[in-house]
Order: C-alpha cells, then structure tokens, then sequence
C-alpha cells in the first residue's frame, strides 16, 4: 500500500513512522514537503536555545532510513502536484501540515510596520525561508507581545538573552546581527486574563528568571488574588502561580534588561507615532468573571498607554488553506472526523484521505503530542484500507509520480540531499563557533546540492 504524507514535521514523521512499523498491511510512505529541508518547526519553531528539543530529529533520521520511505523535498503540493494527483497515484493520503499563519488582534493600528506575528519573528530567527528579509527595528527601548503562551515567552527570552550566548546557537545570521545591535531592555507581555490562566510552562519562565542580568516583574496585587485559591487550580496553574509568587518575593536588584507581565490587561489599539511607525499600545484593565467554560476577562473601562516602538502577537497559531483540499475557514483546520477527512466541515468522509496534527485538531500540544495523534490516525488508515477501491497499475512504483514530478522541472530534494545540506550547515557553523549556520534560501539549498545530485 502506497501512502503520501504531506508535511515533514513531527505529525508527517510520525505518522510515517507508525505506518512503516505496521506488519501489515505493508505500506511505502512517500513525505512530501515544499522545502528542501525536513523538520517543520522543530528546525523552524523551536528556539535557537532550547537545543535538546531538537534531539527528536534523531527518532525521524532513523524513520528516514526505513527501505520504505521516501523524502519528497522541494515539492509543493497545489503547485507541483495537485491533490488529485496525490489521490490518484497513492492508495491513501495524509495531510499533516501544521498551522503556519498566525490569529489577529482585531484591533486598530495592527497593520502598522512595527506590528509583528510571533510566526514571522520566530521563523525570521530560525532561519526560515519565508521570512529571512522581514524588517524587524529593534532599535526602541520597550517591546510588547500579547499573549502569554510559551511562543510568547520565546520570543522575550530571545530579545532579552545577551546575543553572545545566542552566537553559540544555530541562530540565523541576519538575525543575531540585528539583535547585537538592539537597543530593547524591556519586554512586556499582556495577558487579558490572570496568572492562574496563563498558558506558558514553568519552565518557560524560569528559563527567562535565570538569565544574567535580567529580572522579571509581576503585581504582586494580582498574584496574591489567585494564591487565595491555588487549592482549588489545577496542577499547571498551580505550578504557575507559586512559582511566580517565589520570583516576586525573591526579586532580583535593578539589572540591565526586564520582563514585565502585566496580567488582566487586553490591548485596544496599537498607537501610531510617525507615520507608519508604532510609538505604544492603548490597553484596558479587565476583571475576571466566571464563565460557562471557565474564568473570562471582562473589560472595566479604565485605560491606559504604553509606550513601545515594537508589538508582537503571539494569540495563537492558524491553518492555512491547500488548493483543492477542502477547510474549515472558521477553525483554521482540515475538517475531519477523528483525522478522517470530510469533503465540507460537518459533511461527508472523503475515503482515503486524512489529517493529522495541527491541521487536525488545532494548535494546541507540544511535539510529543503528535505521536499520539499520529498513531491513533494509523490505526483508522489500516481499519479504512479493505473498504478503498483499488488504485491504478501506476500506483504500484514510484516511476510514475517521479515522472509527473520530471515533466515539470520539479527538482526533488531526497534525504539524502538534506544529509548534504545538513553537513554544509553544520560545517559552515563550527568555523564560525556555533552549532550550524543555516542556509536562508532554497536557492541556496539547492545550489549546495553536488551535480551528481542535480
């Protein structure tokens, strides 16, 4: 049985995973991804110091090895193969995509130069493609980032980290060089609901409480509301908030650079300076009320500004559509049942075809998460298999996509041309004493390729 995954991130890796280690039926996974390299956001979303992270990539290097299992880099799908193509020469397809847009403020002032998505800076750090000339002016005293996820919290934990212990990194060039010469010794983070709500891990937190020279700054006031009722938190929240009562009674003395968390405070409008510029955030206090599904925040009219030069925002993650692939505009997600896709959300099941990860549940769950999810979908795909009609003849080789692929000019990249990119990047890193040196562009990527390859 012939499957196409597409998507190289930890959903596609795992799902290939769980396939390939089935003892029947049988299956040849082919991943499809539209950059040279694999990885998704473990290479792209990661952060340049979180290095042991990215260790999982050693569990996909040996997936990648398996005789049954073809790396398909370099290949957009809606481009150079449609997805009808894809379901004409696989017995079954799995879209494993992942969320690579980001949600919006809805407010005034957000399409300002100054206003960021999380996406756009962590891909712009990482090294990505999409995002390697995005013009981030770090040269202002203040930053804001709404939201309080671990995304959030990245991205504070790079502004404020001294660029010296980023130069070790496998940071992107272009951007450890603009952050060595950044001027921001203030990050504020705005959450609209409370400490117990807040979606960062301890973790993240301590990691940004430990930095030399860098304190991290709370209300004491509105830590102390939630430390009334910690018995009654789950135990992430009450993680949370002991540990931020522990940072505000063990507070550091004045240092150089500081992370303020301003909770209840939503954002109203991003206030523009010179034209186009951003010059501060107008906010609102808000109050917790209970709700059907919990504490919500509620505005209490009282106002006030902050001034910045830069806004990032970090709400959440967001699915983007595949020509001919059907969506779910509303959730941002492939519609499905259960990873089962549907040919309209809340309509019929399209037999063969699957999504999983991100694209199928939403943006929530860490790495790990995906394993799970991957071999729960595995599970339907064999149930699924005796109920699909039969394929082509020409669905039994790989001569007949790769020919598809040729007619088009389509330059594949294999896995092993990623072991080629790979060993440049990692090479190019040591002579400049960091862990690799990323290359920025495809063109690059392929360029780097020997021509016995090309």
């Amino acid at each position: 049985m012939r499957v196409a995954v597409v998507g190289a991130g930890p959903a596609g890796f795992f799902t290939a995973d769980a396939l390939l280690r089935r003892d029947a039926p049988v299956f040849d996974v082919d991943v499809f991804e539209r950059l040279p390299t694999p990885f998704g956001l473990v290479r792209a979303g990661v952060a340049p110091d979180h290095q042991k992270i990215k260790n999982v990539t050693k569990t996909f290097d040996r997936t990648a090895k398996e005789s049954r299992f073809r790396f398909m880099g370099n290949v957009r799908v809606g481009r150079d193969i449609s997805a009808e193509e894809l379901a004409e020469h696989y017995d079954q397809v799995v879209y494993a995509v992942g969320s690579s847009s980001d949600r919006r403020l809805g407010i005034p002032g957000e399409e300002l130069r100054d206003c960021h998505a999380a996406t756009a800076f962590v891909g712009w750090y990482n090294a990505h493609p999409d995002f390697r000339d995005f013009p981030f002016d770090l040269q202002t005293g203040r930053a804001v980032v709404v939201g309080v996820g671990n995304v959030a919290l990245d991205i504070s934990r790079v502004l404020l980290r001294s660029p010296a212990e980023l130069a070790k990194t496998d940071i992107a060039g272009h951007a450890l060089d603009v952050l060595e010469h950044s001027k921001i010794r203030e990050v504020v983070l705005l959450a609209r609901r409370g400490p117990a709500e807040a979606a960062f891990e301890q973790k993240e937190l301590a990691d940004i409480a430990a930095l030399e020279g860098v304190s991290v700054h709370i209300d004491p006031e509105v830590l102390e509301r939630d430390a009334a009722r910690v018995g009654e938190l789950d135990a992430k929240a009450r993680r949370n908030v002991e540990y931020m009562l522990e940072l505000t009674r063990a507070q550091k003395q004045k240092t150089e650079r500081a992370l303020t968390i301003r909770f209840l405070t939503s954002p109203l409008e991003v206030l523009e300076g010179e034209p186009d510029r951003v010059r501060g955030v107008l906010v609102e206090k808000n109050e917790l009320v209970e709700g059907e599904r919990g504490p919500t925040a509620r505005g209490t009219g009282e106002t006030f500004e902050i001034d910045a030069g830069i806004v990032f925002r970090s709400v959440g993650y967001y699915g983007l559509p595949l020509p001919d692939v059907p969506y779910d505009q509303k959730r941002g997600i492939i519609p499905n049942e259960e990873g089962r896709v549907l040919d309209a959300p809340g309509g019929s099941i399209l037999p063969g075809v699957y999504a999983v990860g991100w694209i199928r549940r939403g943006p929530v769950g860490v790495i790990g998460t995906n394993k799970a999810d991957a071999q729960a979908v595995a599970e339907l795909m064999a149930e699924d298999l005796p109920k699909l009609s039969g394929r082509s003849d020409a669905a039994v080789t790989h001569a007949a996509v790769d020919a598809l692929l040729a007619r088009r000019g389509v330059r594949v990249a294999s896995y092993a041309d990623w072991g080629v990119i790979d060993q440049l990047e990692v090479s190019q890193g040591k002579e400049r004493g960091k862990i690799r040196e990323k290359l920025t562009t495809v063109e690059q990527m392929l360029d780097s390729l020997p021509p016995r390859r090309r």
